[in-house]
């Protein structure tokens, strides 16, 4: 009996151990299931993590200008050059670099001579910009809110023709060259300008002199020739037999021409729909080290106390009591903290500001932009469009600081040379839609 007993336990004992395997697998596959289930997620909330707000899975996210670049720059630097941009990083101010649409090669045109503009035979389409090309959306030419007067320039004209002021074929040549610049303009506005508001107000118009007898409007952009301009204004106007004759503070002081801003809503676009509407601008960084050099170099009671003032306050270590008291000898590495720092001690002046600030180039559809660089040929070219008197011819002297040298872009190097890699890069950055818009090239070779 006892035997029968035991043979029992053995055989349960026996079956148990035949279902143990079953249970066992069940349980190790289990396991493994919730294992791989576990890796999967973890996989996709790295990729959410991975992508900016509103951004669909498997799409490259949109950088700055400037943070895609520094990616791009240090792939491949050997470490010598790293370690001394961070040590440069160091000795700069501790302000974040501003940040900018990131960029793409734009349609570029036949450059003037001296005028610093890419010529398209010349674009190298680096890895950098094959990879924004990619990322970028595509440029629709965008309508103008405000109609051309002068869209397209008009042929050359009879007396043109026999005359040695243009020839023909340079006549032609200034035509297309100005054409391609409003084209270029229309698509950076469509690119990145898109968004703003297409309402002009006296705000947006507050730089520009209007001629009515010739119908000129004239934007205004300090340290490109507009001293010159508005004294060609004023002949044209009737104010003055000629403009040798038209001293400097009488120019900018006397109140002899009229504003756009000073007309009604009715007014200003009766003149903005009829008029030409003109802008003359020069290479960025040498406007900013001419309006640099006039205004702190030499003396002047107004920019000195305004501004000389708080820059040596602010970014002067262990600044003098005549210093500070005066104004007097703002260093241009001060001046270049003053115009980077976002929480500056003092506004912007016109003299320095952007361009494309003063005079609104995507609301405005200007109908001549020309370049200081080529400021002689464009502006005389523009007058014989205008129907100015033959012998009217825009002057080129100098009044202000006749003793200085015109600045240059080697005056212009020579400036930038006192400060670091980071600062010239970040000027740059500032100027940056200037570059783009007027399609300059870039000054220094180490810019990116």
């Amino acid at each position: 009996m006892l035997w029968m007993k035991w043979k029992m336990v053995v055989d349960s004992l026996r079956g148990r151990r035949r279902r143990l395997p079953c249970s066992l697998w069940f349980v190790l596959l289990f396991a493994a299931g919730g294992l791989v289930l576990f890796i999967h997620q973890q996989d996709l909330s790295e990729m959410v993590q991975h992508q900016g707000p509103g951004v669909k899975l498997g799409s490259t996210p949109r950088q700055s200008r400037e943070t895609l670049s520094t990616q791009d720059r240090d792939r491949g630097k050997p470490d010598t050059f790293l370690d001394l941009r961070a040590t440069d990083h160091v000795l700069s101010s501790p302000i974040p670099p501003m940040q900018f649409p990131h960029f793409e090669n734009s349609r570029q045109q036949s450059p003037t001579p001296g005028s610093r503009e890419q010529d398209i035979v010349s674009v190298h389409v680096s890895k950098r910009h094959r990879k924004l090309l990619k990322t970028s959306p595509p440029i629709h030419p965008l309508k103008s809110n405000v109609s051309s007067s002068a869209s397209s320039l008009p042929p050359v004209p009879s007396s043109m023709a026999s005359g040695s002021s243009f020839p023909p074929e340079r006549w032609r040549e200034l035509s297309s060259i100005l054409e391609a610049r409003q084209q270029l303009m229309k698509e950076i506005c469509a690119k990145y300008k898109s968004s703003i508001s297409k309402t002009i107000t006296q705000h947006h118009v507050k730089h520009i002199f209007v001629e009515d007898k010739y119908k000129l409007l004239y934007c205004q952009v300090p340290k490109a020739g507009c001293s010159n301009w508005k004294r060609t204004l004023m002949v044209l106007a009737g104010q003055a037999p000629n403009t040798q004759s038209i001293k400097h503070d009488t120019v900018h002081y006397g109140d002899h021409l009229k504003k756009l801003d000073s007309f009604d809503r009715q007014g200003i676009m009766h003149r903005l729909e009829t008029y030409t509407k003109v802008i003359f601008v020069r290479e960025p960084l040498e406007r900013m080290v001419s309006a640099y050099r006039d205004k702190f170099e030499n003396p002047n009671n107004y920019y000195h106390s305004l501004f000389g003032k708080p820059i040596i306050s602010k970014y002067r270590v262990n600044p003098s009591w005549v210093a500070l008291k005066t104004g007097n000898g703002v260093a241009f590495k001060e001046f270049v903290q003053y115009l980077l720092d976002v929480h500056r001690p003092v506004g912007m002046d016109i003299h320095w500001e952007q361009a494309n600030q003063l005079c609104n180039p995507c609301l405005i559809d200007y109908d001549f932009i020309g370049k200081f660089e080529n400021m002689d040929e464009e502006s005389n070219f523009l007058l014989r469009l205008a129907g100015a008197p033959p012998n009217l011819t825009l002057p080129s002297f100098k009044d202000r600081n006749p003793g200085d040298k015109r600045t240059s872009m080697q005056i212009t190097e020579k400036y930038f040379s006192q400060v670091g890699v980071l600062e010239r890069q970040r000027v740059y950055d500032f100027y940056y839609m200037d570059y783009l818009m007027f399609n300059y090239s870039k000054p220094f070779k180490d810019l990116y």
